[in-house]
Parts: structure tokens; sequence; C-alpha cells
């Protein structure tokens, strides 16, 4: 039996969007799902009327995003990470605790339809793992016996953990009311933008290039380049984006998430600061839709930021400098950090990474120029900018200048965030982050994240610098340092990487679509102890096919940490006789 839905719950949601197209659509789904706990059929139909999007394509929007559901499922959701840097820390056990006091499977929904259960390949909280999700609300540090607090909903949201020397672009975090827009200005707060309203859009871009600020998320491409590119791009101001990738969500990477929670508004200065210089009138914000948490604290700090006169027309009193920010929440989707890829999800499409040339400074976000780049790398540019680039060339080395947030997670007695200059050594984080716990020897570090590579221990003493890394065949990434002890089982570990990149694989191109669950299907066998005496050789051949034919970065770079930790310990993969 058929039963109608209620669409008038929904009707001031459509009256709120009218006239939009069809870039509102991820919020539309957002707030429908929030009314109804999934998204049927005639709400589907409601909204493809309301933007003009056929339903074939809002059907294929909610297909493609994990955290959308076409089929009834409960308004509670329960999400537990089982990400690598989590199952080092034991969520195996804090699963079977979670399931036991459920009666709930992954997948399953409880009678009545009280809390859907799911695993999550990463929540982006691994210095706090094993963590969860409880609807909006994230726990972490969690243990088989405070499960019950958890359920219960009386279990404490972590906060950041921020350690270094000198803190630069984490100074205000934890000094801070991070909602307070007296506190920012009163801890250097705005003082960038400010300063950059004095100078040309030109000047600042030759600083930014002077800086020599390279860009944090992994793909390292000169920030001043880029924003040099961006201005000098045909188009009026209205024409013209800055877009932000906060859709942090490789395993091992939690910086943005620091600074957007712990520090809202220096992300909000950057944009605006990035705005100016390119000549962009269009701001937008992609948080990733497991950070609930950061996208709550953007979306009022922008709101008083614009309140303040720091967003809107004629910003701090400068005839003709118009900046305005608009956020959008994903739904579930590693590849939306892909620039071209997020630049889809916020026109309100699938996810699909895009076929470069052209590049984004010429045609970005709906097809006109477009500034983008992920947070780390604006706000270390206002953090440059605004101490001034004599001081900042003092700190780091000649050719990797400033400072660095590193991501330590995993087997390390203080995981968290680190601001360092560059140039400290992987053994000196470490050591700097209390060592291996329980006197424990290390086994290996995966540095740079799920798309990083293994070291032994013979490598700790390499500077964490760009030339270093170069020279040592270590991509830097985001940051991202994982630590395994003598204890970890390196196979499981590696099954986990596996599963990670098979269930984020878009599926666009087959190299990607095939090669991950190849790759995904022998490294389970191998972690179950069943090897075959081909599989070495079989990863090594999907792994150089993925690498050099895939689409975009997630293809180009899934099996990067499976080949490094094939070249240091062939065994791994061996049959065992």
């Amino acid at each position: 039996m058929t039963v109608s839905v209620d669409l008038t719950p929904l009707t001031p949601v459509l009256e709120k969007y009218h006239g939009r197209s069809r870039e509102a659509l991820l919020p539309l789904l957002h707030k429908a799902q929030s009314i109804y706990g999934w998204l049927p059929r005639e709400v589907q139909e409601a909204i493809g009327r309301s933007l003009h999007v056929p339903l074939a394509d809002i059907h294929g929007v909610i297909e493609f995003y994990t955290m959308f559901y076409n089929q009834p499922t409960a308004r509670r959701v329960i999400r537990v990470c089982e990400g690598v840097a989590c199952h080092l820390s034991g969520s195996a056990g804090v699963m079977e605790a979670m399931e036991t006091k459920l009666g709930l499977r992954h997948g399953e929904t409880s009678a009545y339809g009280a809390i859907t259960y799911e695993h999550v390949p990463c929540l982006g909280m691994c210095e706090h793992g094993p963590n969860a999700l409880d609807g909006a609300k994230t726990a972490g540090r969690l243990t088989p016996d405070t499960v019950d607090d958890f359920l219960a909903g009386s279990y404490p949201e972590p906060r950041a953990k921020v350690y270094g020397k000198p803190l630069l672009t984490l100074k205000r975090i934890g000094e801070v009311n991070p909602l307070s827009l007296t506190d920012y200005e009163a801890h250097g707060g705005y003082q960038g933008l400010r300063k950059a309203l004095t100078m040309t859009p030109e000047a600042i871009i030759e600083a930014n290039k002077s800086g020599e600020i390279l860009g944090r998320g992994g793909a390292m491409f000169p920030l001043g380049l880029k924003a040099e590119f961006v201005r000098a791009a045909p188009g009026s101001t209205s024409e013209k984006h800055v877009a932000v990738n906060a859709d942090e969500s490789e395993p091992g990477t939690f910086k943005d998430r620091t600074i957007m929670e712990e520090d809202p508004f220096s992300l909000i200065e950057a944009a605006t600061l990035m705005a100016y210089a390119v000549g962009a009138e269009n701001g937008w914000i992609l948080v990733r839709g497991e950070y609930p948490r950061s996208y709550r604290r953007l979306r009022k700090a922008i709101k008083k930021a614009r309140a303040a006169g720091y967003l809107g027309r004629n910003i701090l009193g400068r005839e003709g400098f118009h900046f305005d920010i608009e956020m959008r929440l994903g739904a579930g989707a590693y590849i939306c950090g892909e620039e071209t890829a997020l630049f889809e999800a916020i026109e309100g499409k699938r996810g699909f990474p895009r076929i470069k040339p052209p590049y984004p400074p010429s045609s970005g976000l709906f097809n006109q120029p477009t500034s983008v780049n992920n947070v780390e790398t604006l706000v270390m540019a206002l953090t440059a900018f605004t101490m001034g680039l004599d001081e900042w060339r003092q700190l780091g080395t000649e050719k990797s200048p400033g400072t660095k947030l590193f991501c330590l997670s995993g087997h390390i007695a203080r995981p968290g965030t680190y601001e360092l200059p560059f140039g400290v050594t992987i053994r000196e984080l470490i050591e700097m982050a209390g060592g291996v716990p329980d006197g424990k020897a290390l086994q290996a570090v995966l540095v740079g994240g799920a798309a990083g590579v293994f070291i032994g221990p013979d490598k700790l003493d390499m500077p964490l610098t760009y030339e270093d890394a170069r020279a040592n065949n270590v991509a830097l990434g985001s940051g991202a340092l994982m630590v395994f002890d003598e204890t970890a089982d390196l196979r499981q570990a590696l099954a986990n990487l596996g599963h990670f990149f098979a269930h984020e694989s878009c599926g666009k191109c087959f190299p990607c679509q095939l090669g991950t669950q190849r790759q995904m299907e022998i490294l389970d066998r191998i972690a179950n102890g069943r090897a075959k005496l081909t599989d070495k050789q079989t990863l090594l051949d999907v792994g150089f096919t993925m690498t050099e034919t895939s689409l975009c970065g997630l293809g180009q770079t899934a099996a990067t940490a499976v080949m490094s930790a094939i070249e240091l310990w062939p065994e791994l993969v061996s049959r065992v006789p």
C-alpha cells in the first residue's frame, strides 16, 4: 500500500529557495531530509519542480552521496569510524559493544525506525579515535565501557588538540571563544584585511608570491601564482569566485577541522582577503558532511562577520569592494575534495571530477574564473601577510619558508594538530608528541595521509620540508603522519586503506573504479591469511595502471601507500608457506 507524503512541512523551505537554480540543490536536500528522515519520491519531485531540475538528476545526486537516503531510514543515524587511525585505537571493540547494545549491524535500522547504525570509512577526527557521530553530535576516545553514555547522549564532544612552537596560525585556539568576533579582533583578527585594503591587489599577490606559500592540501601549487591567474582572467568581479575546499576527508587529516571549529573567523578573513586580491565578489565554502560542528560554527561566524560589515558591500568602507560567502554542506564523498569535483557539488551535481584543461583560474565554478584553495592554505597566507614576510621567512628553510600544520594520529602519546616550522624532522615531531606509548618500538609511519607513503624507522631523521620530501620520494601531502607501533598489523592497515579508496572512488573512470575494487579484494584476502603467490605482482600492476591512467588524484594515489609498503616489506603481501 502506497502512503502519500505530506508536503506541507516542505512548503516554507521551497519558498525560501524560490527563484534559485540548481546550485541550491544540496541545501534543499539536506533540509528536506531533516524534515522527513529520508527523501521520498514526492519530495524529490517537489524540489525538482522548484529548482527546474529533472527528477533523474536529483535521483542521481542522492545516489551519489552516502549521507542522503532514498529509502526510509531512522532520523537518528549513528556512524562509527572504521578508519585506520580509529582501528589502531580500538574501534573494533567499540563497534562490537555498540552492535551488541543496539542489536544492529552495519546498515540496519532498529524496530520502529528509532536508530540506523552505520560504519563509515573516516570521520576526520583521527586524533580522537575511536570516534563516532550521533546525528550532528561528535564523540571521541570511545571505549566499550563508554558506549552506554554515548548512546544516552551524555558523552562530551571532544575539543581540538593543538601543539607546537611558535603558534602563529593556531595562536588563538584555546585562548578565545571561537564564536566571539570581539575576541577574534582583540587577538589580532582583521588586522590582515585592514592592512590589505591599504595596498593594491597586485601588491598583495606579489606578497603571496614572495612568501612562497604553496598549496597545503597536497598539490603544492604556488598560491600567489594561482591568484595572479584568476585576477588576470577576463570577467567582472561579479563573475569571479573564491572557493574554499573544506571537504577534508582523507584518513589521518584533520587540521582544517581544527581551524574551522576553533578559529572560524580566521578562515572568513582569509577568504575575504583573497577575494580582494583576485577581484571576486562571490565566496563559497564546502564543508564535508561529517563535520557538522565545523559547519554550524562557520555559519554563525559568517552571520556575525556580515552584521559587523566584514562581509557584504563596500567592506570596511572600501568603495566597490563587495564580497559575501555562501556555505554548502557535503553529504559524504571524499572525491569532492578534488577541486573540480568540489565545483560540481556546489553546483548541485554529482561530485565527478572534470577533465583538465580548462583549469579553475579561467574556468572553474559555474565555468567562471575561480580561486580555489583549502582551509590551511588560505589561513597560512593570512598569517604570513599579517605578520610580515620578513618575519615569516625567518622560519622554516630557504625553500620551505614559514610553518606547516601536521596531523599526528595512531600509536602516539599526544595525537593532535602541530604547528611547526618546516625543517623539523619526523623523529623530533614524534618525540615532541610524547613518542610511542608504553615503551613499544616504532614499526612504521604513514606520511601524507591515506594517499601517502610508508616509511620505516630508518627515515625518521628526514626533515619535514618540500625539498627533503621530494629527495626521499615521500609526499608530504596534507601533512598527516600516522604512527604504527610494533604490535600493529600492517596487513590489516593496508586492507583498511583498500576499503577506503574502493568506497570513495566515484566510478567516472574505469582504472580507478575497477582498480580500487580489485586492490581491496586482494588486500582483504591477504589480511585474512589467504595470500596467493601472484598477489604481489598483481597489486603492483593494478597500482601502476591506476597511477598512470586515472582521471584525478584519487585514482592516481590510491595505490601509493600499498606500493610503498610492498617495497619496504614484500613479505606483507607474500603467501605464508
